[in-house]
């Protein structure tokens, strides 16, 4: 007996799954980012920056050893091998093409050299909520300054660019830190030199988790490693006790500040003696701190924080992250931690060139930063305002109704013809669906009479739900839906729009 063909065809059906860690992103969610990139935009060119591109692959040597979890391609990168044998990787920042872009330019760009660029980067590392293996920064850097006012104006053009988006003074604040500081307590417990820049490393992923796994989750990534709520197991970086102790002792500050060059406070390990590196580090923070300060900013906006150690490798000197601190409807604080981040990394470029290049830079999070100011209603979360939609009242008539749909595309109004079938009802449905802010309908009769009807759907929705003893109904209704002469078809659409922005 015969397969039943729906059978067969039913089983061999693909099923539409979304990988883990990625997401889909609908027209609201777009037109809002939209919204915020140009703002962030804004701010980065008004210091000056100008725009550059980069593609979404690099050689896996130009990446090189600072990827984000282990040393080799397909660990914490995305990688394959092309046919000419060579390891090309999906990029999972933007600051390592960076420095390939400007080594393989170097002679052309001026210098310093002031660039801002977004895109999508990727991760190759386990899912989980809030953590995808797709998604959005935008970043800015000088690259070719050692000044640590190039590091005092990134910090300044994070804190304008939280204001720009509408985030208020108190919510977020900029803080700094310098990784001279904690390179001068690893040392001191006996992780310098290049054979040990395994375990620092570890060590400085280890605290960048703090803000998620707070002090007790961090000190077990210290020692042997950690097991999370799944079940699996995270190897440590194998510290003895009271190698343990002098590292938190340097991240969790409690008591027994030492008050160093210029007043900038930092809390030190017991019994720890600083020395070149460390005290190097903290009068470059200092620097940060004066110039941040004369230029205006309070300490409310950008302040010393030696918590912050940001996971990747080739940071060199100070670093930086943006944390917003929000409220619920409750007053009750809710953390959204940080929505970006960047610092030196003065060793990068100098891969390729063979010779100093000092660079400085910041990164927003483009998701993260949107999901906080949803939750501020600072940005618009409804989708943009559909094209005008002309309905097909007669299938003879084609021609007719595309002529009106250039008219209005020549007059700068998104407009489109429906293109599906059924009667009028099922189109205004679908003009619904697209968040059209009117329809435009023709049948025979207005045909002769040379007009169009114009449908205003947002105002038909409004009073949809009005009772008809109203006395203002009759003339909303005829407000909603109007005769127009057909060389009247674009100004009157354009009326009906204004009135629909008016009400946003």
């Amino acid at each position: 007996m015969a397969d039943n063909p729906s059978k067969s065809e039913k089983s061999n059906k693909l099923k539409a799954k979304l990988p883990r860690g990625l997401a889909d992103r609908g027209p609201a969610e777009i037109a809002a980012t939209r919204r915020m990139l140009e703002t962030i935009r804004g701010v980065y060119e008004r210091y000056g920056f100008e725009p550059v591109e980069t593609p979404m692959f690099e050689y896996t040597d130009a990446l090189g050893k600072f990827l984000p979890d282990q040393d080799r391609p397909n660990e914490g990168v995305f990688s394959f091998q092309d046919d000419d044998e060579q390891w090309l990787s999906l990029r999972y920042d933007l600051t390592a093409p960076l420095a390939r872009y400007v080594a393989e330019n170097f002679d052309t760009l001026p210098k310093p050299y002031r660039s801002y660029r977004a895109g999508f980067v990727f991760r190759n590392e386990k899912p989980g909520p809030g953590r995808f293996r797709q998604f959005m920064q935008f970043d800015a850097d000088t690259v070719g300054s050692a000044s640590p006012a190039a590091d005092a104006e990134m910090c300044m053009m994070a804190a304008d660019a939280m204001e720009a988006l509408g985030i208020p003074r108190g919510s977020y604040v900029v803080k700094v830190n310098n990784r001279k500081l904690l390179d001068g307590v690893l040392e001191e417990i006996g992780l310098g030199g290049d054979e040990h820049a395994g375990k620092r490393l570890t060590v400085l992923r280890a605290i960048d988790k703090l803000d998620r796994l707070k002090p007790e989750g961090v000190r077990a990534l210290l020692g042997v490693g950690r097991k999370d709520e799944s079940g699996d197991f995270t190897k440590g970086a194998g510290l003895e006790v009271q190698a343990i102790e002098k590292v938190m002792q340097f991240v969790c500050p409690t008591e027994s500040t030492l008050n160093l060059k210029g007043d900038a406070l930092l809390t030190l390990p017991t019994s720890f003696n600083p020395g070149d590196r460390f005290r190097e580090g903290a009068n470059e923070i200092n620097e940060i701190r004066k110039l941040v300060e004369n230029a205006g900013y309070a300490g409310d906006q950008i302040r010393i924080d030696q918590t912050v150690v940001r996971g990747l490798e080739y940071y060199t000197g100070p670093v930086y992250e943006v944390e917003l601190t929000l409220s619920d409807d409750t007053g009750r604080p809710v953390r959204f931690g940080s929505v970006g981040g960047g610092g030196r990394y003065d060793g990068l470029v100098a891969r390729f060139r063979g010779e100093p290049v000092p660079a400085t830079g910041f990164s927003i999070g483009v998701s993260r930063l949107l999901a906080a100011l949803q939750h501020l209603g600072k940005i618009e979360t409804k989708p943009e305002p559909g094209p005008v939609v002309v309905t097909v009242f007669d299938r003879d008539r084609i021609a007719d109704y595309q002529s009106m749909v250039k008219r209005l595309r020549d007059a700068g109004i998104r407009a489109e013809l429906y293109l599906g079938s059924g009667k009028l009802g099922p189109q205004f449905k679908y003009a619904d669906k697209r968040n059209s802010p009117c329809v435009i309908i023709q049948g025979g009769d207005e045909k002769a009479r040379g007009e169009v009807q114009i449908k205003d759907l947002i105002l038909g929705s409004e009073i949809a739900g009005l009772s008809k003893d109203r006395d203002d109904y009759l003339q909303k209704q005829a407000e909603a839906q109007f005769a127009v002469a057909e060389d009247g078809l674009v100004d009157a659409v354009r009326k009906v729009l204004a009135r629909r922005a008016g009400s946003l």
